[in-house]
């Protein structure tokens, strides 16, 4: 689920540049990096004051620059902890962390919705810096992030059988109306539907051959639920399983031939891809189908990383939960996350193998 991904993501130690000699250190000071602090402080002759090398204070002349390993050392030289980045306590980037953390905390223990100002005020901040502070750094509102712990709490509850009384009072729903308002987009499906795994539906399927292996197409009433390529029919039936686990799993209905051939033919030209012309049944949460309409929007040919789908998205941030939504992707290039890749180019994780990620970018022409 999104906001625990990016709390996780948030809080993770990152790795760092070691910043050994003077000109990384110097370096560091005039673009104010914020992975600097921790490994040096640096102390201005001209004001007596040692600061966190990304201090926001005007840098000083290089002259009038030294560098310490640790606060101590600085002190130690006979300055003095600088009021406005505060090196006498531990790095900004861990003090914000510590308390988006407290206030996720807060969120996950209530029973009823908490204000901004009800949050703001356990952390001891104004509502407004509160608020910049969590977006920033969860990648999503405070808001936001409690509607995503009652989704989850919600999704969890009903795959374990809870009804779905049980389901809106345990997950802080003080009323079956607000849930139902939430439900569609909270599981993209009615929450019975969900509870039961697709217990009553009957889905059929069938497998075709392609040049990237097997594929097996799985279709409800509504259309395609899943498209999934493997190299063994009888773990792709598996998969399907999983997906639908109290399904009704029939085989191959007259006509589904077709809709097998047109989506190995995409398969094989993924060029084709917008052009599907078979209905979908799409499932997923909010989330989850939000990212992945972006990417039924990126033209054949064409790759975004998942900085730049969660930045149209609205959520910079949310690089890692867009990973995530690619990797919980049924329907292969009907949805095409194949076109999704990481920052430094790299083709990334792909639910059905990097090598026929490549070749899906490669066939169309893609970097």
């Amino acid at each position: 689920m999104v906001a625990f991904v990016l709390l996780e993501d948030a809080l993770s130690p990152r790795p760092q540049a070691p910043f050994f000699d003077e000109e990384s250190r110097l370096a560091a000071v005039h673009a104010r990096e914020p992975q600097a602090d921790g490994h040096f402080f640096y102390s201005v002759s001209t004001t007596g004051v040692y600061c966190y090398p990304s201090c926001a204070a005007r840098p000083a002349l290089r002259q009038h620059i030294a560098f310490h390993t640790t606060r101590e050392d600085a002190e130690r030289a006979g300055f003095r902890a600088c009021k406005r980045c505060r090196p006498d306590l531990p790095p900004r980037a861990e003090r914000e962390a510590a308390i988006v953390a407290l206030a996720c905390r807060e969120i996950e223990a209530a029973t009823e919705s908490l204000s901004l100002a009800d949050l703001a005020g356990v952390v001891g901040l104004s509502p407004y810096h509160f608020h910049r502070m969590f977006r920033r750094i969860v990648g999503i509102t405070p808001q936001a992030y409690a509607a995503a712990h009652r989704q989850s709490r919600v999704q969890s509850q009903l795959a374990g059988g809870a009804s779905v009384t049980e389901a809106i009072y345990g997950a802080g729903f003080n009323s079956s109306g607000r849930f139902y308002e939430a439900a569609g987009d909270m599981l993209g499906m009615m929450p019975s539907r969900y509870r039961d795994g697709g217990k009553n539906e009957t889905i059929h399927f069938a497998c075709g051959n392609s040049s990237l292996g097997d594929v097996l197409v799985a279709a409800t009433d509504r259309g395609l639920c899943a498209i999934l390529i493997g190299n063994e029919p009888e773990q792709l039936l598996h998969d399907l399983e999983q997906r639908f686990p109290h399904a009704i799993l029939a085989t191959a209905k007259p006509g589904f031939a077709d809709w097998v051939a047109r989506v190995v033919a995409i398969v094989d030209d993924p060029r084709q891809s917008h052009d599907l012309g078979l209905p979908l049944d799409i499932r997923g949460t909010a989330f989850q189908r939000r990212v992945w309409q972006v990417l039924r929007t990126i033209p054949p040919g064409r790759t975004r990383t998942y900085g730049e789908v969660a930045a149209q998205l609205g959520n910079p941030a949310a690089v890692r939960a867009v990973a995530n939504a690619c990797r919980a992707n049924t329907l292969a290039v009907a949805i095409p996350c194949h076109r999704a890749i990481a920052a430094n180019g790299n083709l990334a994780g792909y639910r059905w193998g990097i090598d026929r990620k490549r070749k899906l970018i490669d066939r169309e022409g893609g970097a």
